[in-house]
């Protein structure tokens, strides 16, 4: 197995322990033969970045190469590896928010679905998978694909994805654009593709400096999913980032946390200027639309009236490489909405 088991780690810094003295095991073997063979070991294994520690949402896990059975929980996972070239490694894949972009589709073509939701650890554990890779820490749980001391015990190492931690200390406050890079660095290094990930910041950053945020100061309202109760884009996550870089106000920037409950009432007296609509195919942005236009109170908003609406799909609101084009779809679609 590429993975050594994982143990419970109580320090609160995010830390990737790079292939440096520290963390090659080399052993205490005596004799000349011995000492070459533990010499070209840590010369092996300095070059291949392995073993490489990264203590994740508070758990620590080894990895001692890369792993090659993977099972992605969640659109953000699975996308990440298509994009970092390694979707051959995924055996299967499951509760994804939607299709993928249509650059990863004949990669994806032919990938197993495991599960339309979380997969149960016994679906899990038929895949043979030696790494489950989780969009939510909640996806690994007992009465999901397993909870990650459970898949350790069996051999399985776990990874979440680190904007999803919710540890204090672990969840980035606020999400930002440089984070979500640094992730996909990380990323790079467990599955041994630096360069790969290298090169998707660079490409990633370079779409990110070229778009030109708005200017006009509007007010925005992320509405995420909820009809008698409103889901919304809070504070310091993913819909907070994605606002901010296309120079949108968030009305719910004081609440920190990444997504929040915001009642009608507080979205009337706040009055945004735009209303992003998250597409989700369990509930669609004209879904939302029919809410906001037949409720009595969010009907006279202007920004209703005047359909001042933008639409983001649902895949593109969690951390993850549809993010920078998140942010130019609803610059191009501010532009089409006129003063």
């Amino acid at each position: 197995m590429p993975i050594r088991r994982s143990r419970r780690v109580t320090t609160v810094a995010l830390a990737v322990a790079v292939p440096i003295a520290a963390l090659l095991f080399a052993g205490c073997a005596s004799g000349s033969a011995a000492e070459k063979h533990d010499a070209d070991a840590t010369t092996t294994g300095a070059a291949s970045g392995f073993p490489l520690t990264i203590d994740n949402c508070g758990t620590e896990v080894t990895f001692e190469s890369a792993p090659e059975r993977v099972v992605t929980i969640k659109s953000s996972t699975l996308e990440l590896m298509l994009a970092l070239g390694v979707g051959d490694r995924v055996i299967g894949s499951a509760f994804s928010d939607g299709p993928v972009p249509d650059e990863f589709a004949e990669a994806a073509s032919d990938l197993e679905v495991l599960s339309d939701k979380v997969p149960s650890q016994e679906v899990t554990l038929a895949a043979e998978p030696d790494l489950v890779f989780a969009g939510w820490e909640s996806n690994l749980t007992a009465e999901g694909a397993g909870d990650r001391d459970t898949l350790d015990k069996l051999g399985v190492a776990s990874y979440v994805a680190p904007a999803a931690c919710k540890g204090e200390g672990y969840m980035p406050n606020p999400l930002t654009f440089d984070e979500v890079f640094r992730e996909f660095e990380e990323a790079g290094a467990i599955f041994g593709v630096p360069d790969a990930a290298t090169e998707l910041v660079a490409s990633q950053r370079a779409a990110l400096d070229a778009i030109e945020p708005s200017d006009d100061g509007l007010t925005a309202l992320w509405y995420s999913s909820g009809d008698d109760t409103p889901f919304v884009g809070a504070g310091i996550g993913a819909p907070q980032m994605i606002m901010e870089a296309a120079g949108l106000e968030n009305i719910a920037a004081d609440v920190d946390d990444t997504w929040t409950s915001m009642g009608w009432e507080a979205i009337v007296a706040a009055n945004p200027d735009v209303i992003v609509l998250v597409d989700a195919a369990w509930n669609t942005a004209e879904h939302k639309i029919e809410q906001l236009e037949s409720n009595s109170a969010t009907s006279a908003l202007p920004a209703v009236q005047q359909q001042r609406y933008v639409v983001v799909d649902f895949p593109a609101t969690e951390a993850g490489v549809r993010n920078v084009d998140a942010v130019a779809s609803i610059v191009e679609q501010l532009g089409g909405l006129g003063s």
